[in-house]
């Protein structure tokens, strides 16, 4: 047989093969836009903006629909009630991870993560138990963010108030808190081995024992040295790049937004002064300034559509089938930019977490962290570094930007995976 003919019957048959899997499950998921054979839906989805994207489905298709990246059908979650009824009132059934396939390569199942079923529980368990014994939810831990803070600034100032890129700074702060509750150490943001870490943050083999040498052959445990590995790595990972990243695109905000810096600073120096240390205490005492940290992370929207879930055991959600192992993504952005809840939700606005009376006003759609069984682990942590960077920087610096505030752009340069601030350059002059 001609070779140009078996070509096209296989082909024919890949082809036939698909649609015959793509038909018989829509039939069972919730409904969602035709999907093209082998590819899916992947040329109806902007990569770069998979947020709109899904959005712009969940008008048609309502708040629970299936999207197809490839061959793998994807059900996705939109909206505040779809999400609460799934990660908080079905946390069991939606607590398995998704699989990035990027990630999988990388770390195989193991680690906090991206780890499911046991291994995850047990992994979760002990570090949970572990980081509060390093000091987490105690006073110890905000002492050491303070006295990051303090190095921090101590580093801004080596600035001389010159135009500067605050990436790499700030990436260097929160990633010593790591190190500091890990390591039982910070290190100087020019020591070479700190300058490795930030480069290669898998590299946490230093800190195994011989505890844990014993568990390497039990092949029935979940303590082994690759979950050792992945997990401290998954510490670093979420705990470095995800609070830099925060506090990147909130000194931008702040650059943008004049007004509402002078009265964050205006607080800080009534409630703080010039003294002291700002602490967690004070937080309660500055609404302004708790509010507008709830803005910048509400704003930023940092994890569109959360890490992928799955579910773990077949399911009937809002009348739909979801077998079990299917991914499903969370939009986070469908609830931070509700605007029921949020009124204009494009604008920043720290008045969305303040009532009439300039209180701090709480919402359940603040939700930068997720929600339910796989919620952030480090959100106590992450919330805390925010807010003591943030306050301290501007205790002791006034921010200037190189060109006209009103030019300043603040929108995302991409909005995939995580939402990535444009570059810019700012001033930290000494108050």
């Amino acid at each position: 047989m001609d070779p140009f003919v078996v070509l096209v019957l296989c082909l024919s048959c890949l082809l036939l093969l698909s649609l015959w899997r793509q038909s018989s499950a829509r039939g069972k998921l919730p409904p969602g836009p035709t999907p093209l054979p082998i590819i899916g839906n992947i040329l109806q989805i902007d990569v770069k903006d998979i947020s709109k994207s899904l959005n712009n489905f969940s008008k048609v298709y309502g708040p629970v629909f299936t999207v197809y990246f490839g061959l793998k059908p994807v059900v996705v979650l939109h909206g505040y009630e779809a999400l609460k009824e799934a990660l908080i009132d079905m946390g069991e059934e939606f607590s398995g991870r998704g699989i990035l396939p990027a990630v999988e390569r990388a770390n195989k199942g193991h680690g906090l993560v991206f780890s499911n079923g046991k291994t995850w529980k047990d992994i979760r368990r002990f570090s949970v138990m572990t980081l509060r014994n390093f000091g987490m939810g105690k006073r110890s831990i905000e002492d050491r963010v303070q006295e990051e803070a303090r190095c921090l600034v101590e580093e801004l100032r080596k600035t001389k108030s010159s135009p500067c890129d605050p990436t790499f700074i700030l990436s260097c702060a929160p990633c010593n808190v790591i190190c500091s509750i890990i390591f039982q150490n910070r290190f100087d943001y020019k020591d070479y081995n700190f300058l490795d870490l930030m480069e290669k943050l898998n590299d946490n083999v230093r800190i195994l024992s011989s505890s844990w040498m014993q568990e390497k052959h039990n092949q029935h445990s979940e303590f082994t040295i690759e979950d050792l590995v992945c997990s401290v790595s998954d510490l670093f990972g979420a705990g470095t790049e995800t609070t830099s990243t925060t506090m990147r695109y909130g000194l931008l905000l702040l650059l943008k937004y004049p007004e509402v810096r002078a009265k964050v600073q205006e607080e800080i120096g009534r409630v703080v002064g010039r003294h002291r240390s700002p602490c967690m205490q004070d937080r309660s005492h500055m609404p302004y300034t708790d509010a507008v940290v709830h803005e910048i992370q509400r704003y930023i929207n940092l994890l569109p559509t959360n890490l992928p879930h799955a579910v773990t055991c077949d399911i009937k959600f809002r009348n739909y089938f979801i077998p079990k192992g299917t991914t499903v993504f969370t939009s986070l952005t469908s609830v931070l930019y509700d605007d029921t809840e949020f009124p204009n939700p494009e604008m920043f606005d720290p008045g969305h977490f303040l009532d009439e009376n300039g209180n701090f006003k709480k919402s359940d759609y603040f939700m930068p962290f997720s929600a339910g069984k796989r919620s952030c682990l480090g959100e106590s942590l992450a919330r805390m570094e925010v807010f003591l960077f943030l306050t301290t920087i501007l205790q002791n610096f006034n921010l200037k930007s190189l060109v006209d505030p009103s030019d300043l752009d603040t929108t995302a340069v991409a909005n995939g995976f995580t939402s990535v601030p444009p570059s810019y350059q700012i001033c930290f002059s000494p108050v």
